[in-house]
């Protein structure tokens, strides 16, 4: 009775650590507004026909776990990877409600939201225990020698999660790979702009190299 109790809650649970793996769980990791769920939205419309997560020029519109299941890509030599997809909210050192009030928000609501997202980062961090691969989402036209950049860094190389970094926005003047990739040499770099779709067949690719 007492183990026929055991399996009937781990049934329910989100994570169950007894149930084999059907296909890779695949996270999007990185700061607020470096374009996760604009990414998201790009992989789940080339292969699915559909969007995945709402995105917005105010930080932290993601701040809760959002996941696909079934996400088939194919490669040019026809080989195909099955994968969850895993969009996650925004990592922030620190998340103030005033910097919402600048957005225009109202007190009320700026407090909420911070709540959310203040959440959707510990959220986020625990469920790197879940990742089987992750792609770090980074905005190309800012410095990557930030807290929140090298606290993401560390919690997947402490879990020796594999990694893929996604340098976003190229297809903007400030972008810069190369200080992406002198800040980060350990790890395969690939400039996409998720927004016009530039260079995300190299990225596709690499999604290849990354599930491993």
């Amino acid at each position: 009775m007492v183990k026929s109790f055991f399996k009937n809650l781990l049934s329910k649970l989100k994570f169950n650590p007894f149930a084999r793996k059907s296909h890779v769980k695949l996270g999007l990791y990185g700061p607020p507004n470096g374009g996760k769920s604009t990414l998201a939205n790009k992989i789940c419309q080339d292969w699915l026909g559909e969007d995945m997560s709402s995105v917005s020029h105010v930080a932290h519109e993601t701040r809760e776990i959002n996941i696909k299941e079934q996400v088939s890509i194919k490669n040019k030599k026809g080989k195909e990877l099955t994968f969850s997809l895993v969009d996650t909210p925004g990592i922030a050192t620190k998340i103030d409600y005033e910097e919402f009030l600048k957005k225009g928000m109202k007190k009320k609501v700026a407090k909420v939201r911070a709540k959310e997202a203040t959440k959707g980062v510990i959220d986020a961090i625990k469920w790197l225990d879940n990742m089987d691969s992750v792609v770090v989402v980074l905005d190309s036209t800012k410095d990557p020698y930030s807290q929140v950049n090298i606290t993401i860094i560390g919690n997947l190389q402490a879990r020796n999660i594999p990694v893929l970094i996604a340098a976003n926005k190229v297809d903007l003047k400030k972008s810069n790979l190369d200080v992406i990739k002198a800040a980060f040499p350990q790890y395969e770099i690939v400039g996409i702009s998720a927004k016009y779709g530039k260079n995300v067949e190299d990225f596709y690719e690499q999604l290849f190299k990354l599930a491993k």
